[in-house]
């Protein structure tokens, strides 16, 4: 009986998969944003032990992109002020190529707030939370800041 409490313990806590692999994804990058523009950089990286067979990242906006512009091959809008952008497989301890966006945001903001983090890693369970959820602030100056 301990041992089928534990089994649906397990299943029922967040970020828990029984018998599923794990994999420690993260981004990093650089943001910056002039005149209602921004350029993002951001790396995937996967610090293992498993590999993901596929995963998505997501970039919420606290302003909202213009309507019409182009993306780049593997993003699409997903809401209002919501991105994905596939990153595809990823091998366990192994670098994605790097994704950059050019962005319009509407109007011309003073700043914007950018949300990135893993919309889907492929059913790997991720332990380590903290390295895949980035909250940036970005002043319309051009500076770079890092994540």
């Amino acid at each position: 009986m301990v041992g089928v409490a534990a089994l649906v313990m397990a299943a029922a806590l967040p970020g828990s998969a029984v018998g599923a692999p794990e994999a420690d994804l993260a981004y990093h990058g650089v943001v910056s944003m002039v005149g209602g523009r921004v350029d993002l950089r951001l790396t995937p990286r996967n610090y293992g032990p498993s590999a993901v067979p596929d995963a998505t990242v997501r970039l919420r906006w606290s302003v909202a992109p213009a309507n019409k512009q182009a993306l780049p091959g593997g993003c699409v809008r997903s809401g209002a002020r919501v991105m994905l952008c596939r990153v595809g497989a990823l091998a366990a301890k192994a670098v994605a190529r790097p994704i950059r966006l050019r962005v319009r945001l509407k109007g011309a903001p003073s700043e914007v707030r950018v949300e990135i983090d893993t919309a889907w890693n492929g059913g790997a369970v991720d332990r380590h939370r903290h390295n895949d959820r980035q909250r940036v602030l970005v002043l319309a100056t051009g500076d770079e800041y890092s994540f």
